[in-house]
């Protein structure tokens, strides 16, 4: 949690005005800590034709595990080869575990026991990130996620995208936001971390909109949020029906000024693990402006300062701020 109790004056994270994932990991492990992507080799309920066979609309046929490793490949490896790509361009030494591709709690027991206590044992993890769906946490897998919380931290990553019901079933989700919220508040019982996904700029959502998910996710005992830009990725439905009929998409300044709105609703102990979205560029259609990382960020900070915002600022004004 952060040390910050107030936002009557804009408090500083580092250098930023919002509690960063990098700051959180600076101040709990005491240097710097580098997530490596690992592929559990699970598929997800809807591809494999049990909720659908098409996936998300916006997602790619990497099941948004895009960076991962190869899954023929054991935990042990994935976790060597991915250190070595890291430690190639920097000094880092203690990494995150992040089973990331597709639904990483759609498996049998033993099999999810077997992946996630090898990564989790691995002397160079300090911690487990497990990316999944809200309708794949039975009792049984919320008994090992909090048996595995008493070795590391565990965090579970819930891709929600967005409160609205119209929105959901739109980009073919094949969950509730009931679902969602009560797997958040099983995985909170169990004193396990979880992290939502919220995408903004989904197709026929206003800004309004967007921030009322936002403010639905601080209203939640949620550890972490990442506020996702909208990408456009050849090869999936969204990305073909953006072809045949483009749709508006963001601005550069319209996104910042959204994200620094989105900032201000948010706890100041809620860490905030993206503010954009980074997409494989071999297949991003649109926007194209987000392949510059750095500017993004850059433009982000400034559009805080500009208009004097910072996390926490706006978020006990909101009605539904518990």
């Amino acid at each position: 949690m952060s040390h910050f109790t107030t936002t009557t004056s804009a408090p500083v994270w580092g250098d930023k005005r919002y509690y960063s994932f990098d700051y959180y990991l600076k101040n709990t492990f005491g240097e710097k800590i580098y997530r490596l992507s690992l592929n559990g080799g699970m598929t997800c309920p809807n591809r494999d034709g049990t909720l659908g066979s098409r996936g998300c609309i916006f997602c790619s046929a990497g099941g948004s595990g895009d960076f991962a490793a190869a899954p023929t490949l054991s935990v042990t490896s994935q976790i060597e080869e991915a250190k070595k790509q890291v430690v190639a361009k920097s000094h880092c030494r203690k990494f995150v575990a992040y089973f990331q591709a597709y639904t990483n709690t759609y498996a049998p027991i033993e099999h999810l026991r077997k992946i996630f206590t090898e990564a989790i044992c691995h002397p160079d993890i300090v911690a487990l990130s497990i990316a999944t769906r809200c309708d794949c946490l039975s009792e049984e897998i919320l008994d090992l996620l909090e048996q595995l919380n008493q070795i590391k931290p565990v965090w579970i990553e819930l891709g929600l995208q967005t409160i609205h019901a119209e929105s959901l079933r739109y980009i073919r989700s094949g969950f509730t936001l009931e679902q969602y919220t009560h797997a958040v508040a099983a995985l909170h019982d169990r004193n396990l971390m979880v992290i939502t996904h919220l995408i903004l700029g989904l197709p026929g959502e206003t800004a309004e909109m967007m921030r009322a998910s936002v403010s639905y996710v601080a209203s939640l005992p949620v550890w972490g949020i990442k506020l996702q830009l909208l990408h456009i990725l050849n090869g999936t439905d969204l990305g073909a029906e953006y072809e045949k009929n483009p749709f508006s998409l963001f601005s550069l300044e319209e996104y910042c000024n959204l994200v620094a709105d989105c900032i201000a609703l948010l706890p100041p102990d809620m860490v905030v693990h993206r503010i954009t979205g980074d997409g494989p560029r071999r297949l991003l259609m649109a926007p194209l402006w987000s392949t510059d990382k750095k500017r993004v960020l850059n433009t982000i900070h400034k559009t805080l300062k500009d208009r004097d915002l910072w996390q926490g600022k706006n978020c006990y004004n909101n009605p539904t701020q518990k």
